[in-house]
């Protein structure tokens, strides 16, 4: 028997996949909305830079989920010699089209690729992935604004399980510009006190052993151990790593399993809360340039 077949592990099981589909479904009811209303489909365009193929997996998904969702998808694919000045040129086209409303940039991009100007470039208005520096901005001040997906999905987690922040202490291992630090901010907006880590800080194991919640987010697999783990945390595996068996993640699975209250399983917890995120932002931002109002 699968060990996550078992019901002491499904009691423990964070389902992102059934959350997910669910914001799908209501971002899908909206889409048909605005389409009524204006004639307009709600498009995403996604600009991808090189040949990575996980990328390039992830974009293919990130479509597939947009276009059931009712919502049009526009790819641009740009080859890695392509220079920062041909990438912000592209994005500021997609900027000036009426017709797209939400532009996101597939990372990581190719070096020499200045990726901050590439981020730049992208209008806040259409900025559903939140990625640029205003709408991180907004995100720390706790503003309205386009949330980083991922983040994001998280909150929502969170929220769904019904995991109480105030006043718990939540580490988050990882400061990506678009993960770790917005996931910071977000968790102290809601008054989390927060131990923000990476990959230089001194004697981690012992800092984790003191987190209610803990955020897993630096690209390792199975860097966190069992015995890492306070008896009763809430782990939350935002790591996307290829495996031997498939997608593991920066948790090592069965040995967090027995001490934590609460875990998301890699995959199926976190990866699919960031795709619908991103088209419930992109129907929002949609709705929002269109003046269309729920």
């Amino acid at each position: 028997m699968s060990p996550v077949s078992r019901p002491e592990v499904n009691s423990k099981l964070i389902d992102g996949t059934a959350l997910a589909t669910r914001i799908r479904q209501a971002a899908a009811g909206r889409i048909r909305l605005i389409r009524e209303q204006t004639g307009v489909t709600p498009t995403l365009a996604t600009v991808i830079v090189g040949d990575d193929p996980a990328s390039h997996t992830y974009v293919r998904m990130k479509r597939t989920r947009c276009e059931d969702a009712g919502m049009r998808s526009v790819n641009i694919e740009l080859p890695d010699t392509a220079t920062t000045a041909e990438i912000v040129a592209r994005i500021a086209t997609l900027a000036r089209d009426q017709a797209v409303h939400g532009i996101l940039v597939q990372h990581p991009v190719p070096r020499p690729i200045d990726r901050r100007a590439v981020f730049e470039a992208i209008p806040i208005a259409k900025d559903v992935d939140g990625v640029t520096a205003g709408t991180l901005g907004r995100v720390i001040l706790g503003m309205e604004a386009f949330i980083p997906c991922t983040p994001r999905g998280i909150m929502a987690l969170l929220e769904e399980y019904r995991v109480d922040l105030d006043g718990a202490h939540a580490v988050v291992i990882g400061r990506s510009p678009i993960l770790g630090r917005p996931m910071a901010s977000l968790l102290i907006n809601r008054h989390t006190t927060v131990t923000l880590c990476h990959s230089r800080t001194r004697d981690l194991p012992t800092i984790v052993r003191h987190a209610d919640i803990l955020i897993a987010a630096l690209g390792k697999p199975k860097f966190v151990q069992g015995d890492w783990i306070k008896p009763g945390a809430v782990v939350i595996d935002a790591g996307y790593n290829p495996g031997d068996s498939g997608i593991i993640g920066d948790v090592d699975f069965d040995e967090a399993l027995e001490p934590c209250s609460l875990i998301t399983p890699v995959p199926g917890g976190v990866g699919p809360m960031t795709i619908a995120m991103l088209i419930d932002q992109t129907t929002q931002a949609a709705a929002t340039q269109l003046g269309v109002e729920f």
